[in-house]
Parts: C-alpha cells; structure tokens; sequence
C-alpha cells in the first residue's frame, strides 16, 4: 500500500523535534535540483540591495521585538 502525503505527515509530527528538523533538511535538500533560477537570482539581488542599505545606513533597522510588535498592528488594521 503506498503511503499517502497525510500519513507521512502524521508519523513525522510524531517525531523527536530534532528528527523532524532532520526530515525537514533532508525534504528541503531534495527540492534543490527543482529551483526557478530566475528567483533565486532575484532574491540574491534583493538581498544584496538590502545588505548594501544596511551599510550605506540608508536603511532603518528595528530589533526582533519591535518589528513583531509592529507586524501584528499591521495584521490588526
């Protein structure tokens, strides 16, 4: 009998939380050949833009806290 996708999921949620990171990167991993590349170039140069206003100081950074704070007023409105 072949194993459905919801009875995997069921026996992985069972898991030790290390296990499951585990299967986790190993289900990541497996995706890797199955990239858009077109994407992946995209978010490199996003993150690059971001990096480059982090160092020119052009952009305004918020700690963790603040910046959960301020995207659950945003869901909230």
């Amino acid at each position: 009998m072949a194993l459905s996708v919801e009875m995997v999921a069921q026996e992985a949620l069972g898991l030790p939380t290390g296990e499951r990171a585990l299967l986790a990167e190993k289900l990541l991993d497996s995706l890797a050949g199955e990239t858009n590349t077109d994407v992946d170039r995209a978010w490199v140069d996003e993150v690059r833009r971001r990096r480059a206003a982090v160092r020119d100081g052009s952009a305004t950074l918020i700690d963790g806290p603040d910046a959960v704070r301020q995207a659950r007023a945003a869901i909230r409105e």
